[in-house]
């Protein structure tokens, strides 16, 4: 299996650091081939803009999504963006791994989703029409592929939980679970949360080691997340609004999974 680990944290020597290099000997002494793109370490430009489409013509306002769709499709889009590109086709699996900051991802990571998820690639694809919308939301550019989140975040596991001050974990997390991997069409696995960082000794990283091995061992086989997909007769379209006699009466991010 090809496996992209696309990380985000400042510093290496971290626990994120020390789970990333776990993650890696895991996956390649289980014979699966892992390219890393640590985005700190490469100095990744967070920000899409203009000097994304080179080749664009600049008396023109710039719209992030048509001239992204248009440096796309012309082969003139910069080479960072291209080459990430390639590694998601090159991959079998994607695992994004950061820390929790502010409820969401590092901006860095928000950042080469911006940039590398050009129209045309991971999204704008596909017939849109009155029956279908598009091929999103479990179809797309990367259907086939899997995906999951390594988070570590401060919080306590009851912080997170049903009941829990931060909202449950699975809700903080869908905008990207359901939004930046399901929708080109991943299929998502439950994601590896380690939490209470600030309180890992080397029992509890031995630990930690233990339960994601056990993750990563079962990368090509664990159920993922059964998100609802949106054309296959479940929701109204073009409304894209769950069909009354799905789930009736229930709303909510959880609606979204079967």
């Amino acid at each position: 299996m090809n496996v992209l680990i696309v990380y985000a944290h400042p510093q290496p020597q971290s626990l994120n650091g020390a789970i990333r290099d776990f993650a890696v000997q895991r996956l390649q002494a289980a014979g699966h081939h892992v390219q890393v793109s640590d985005l700190y370490a490469m100095q990744w430009k967070t920000t899409i803009d203009e000097h994304d489409a080179p080749e664009r013509d600049p008396r023109e306002p710039f719209h992030a999504s048509l001239d992204s769709k248009r440096a796309f499709e012309n082969g003139t889009q910069r080479a960072d963006i291209a080459r990430e590109q390639e590694k998601l086709r090159w991959a079998d699996t994607v695992i994004l791994q950061f820390p929790l900051w502010w409820f969401s991802m590092p901006a860095i990571m928000k950042g080469w989703v911006d940039r590398v998820y050009a129209y045309g690639f991971a999204y704008g694809v596909g017939e849109h029409s009155d029956t279908h919308w598009g091929d999103r939301y479990g179809e797309g550019s990367m259907a086939g592929k899997r995906a999951m989140l390594i988070v570590t975040t401060g919080g306590w596991e009851s912080h997170y939980s049903p009941r829990g001050i931060n909202g449950p974990i699975d809700d903080v997390l869908f905008p990207i679970q359901h939004g930046m991997l399901f929708y080109p069409g991943f299929d998502v696995l439950p994601p590896c949360v380690v939490f209470r960082t600030g309180k890992v000794d080397a029992e509890r990283f031995a630990q930690i080691q233990r339960e994601l091995g056990e993750r990563l061992d079962a990368l090509g086989t664990t159920p993922p997340i059964p998100y609802r997909r949106q054309n296959h007769g479940e929701y109204d379209i073009p409304a894209l609004t769950l069909k009354d006699d799905i789930a009736p009466g229930q709303t909510g991010y959880a609606v979204h999974i079967g």
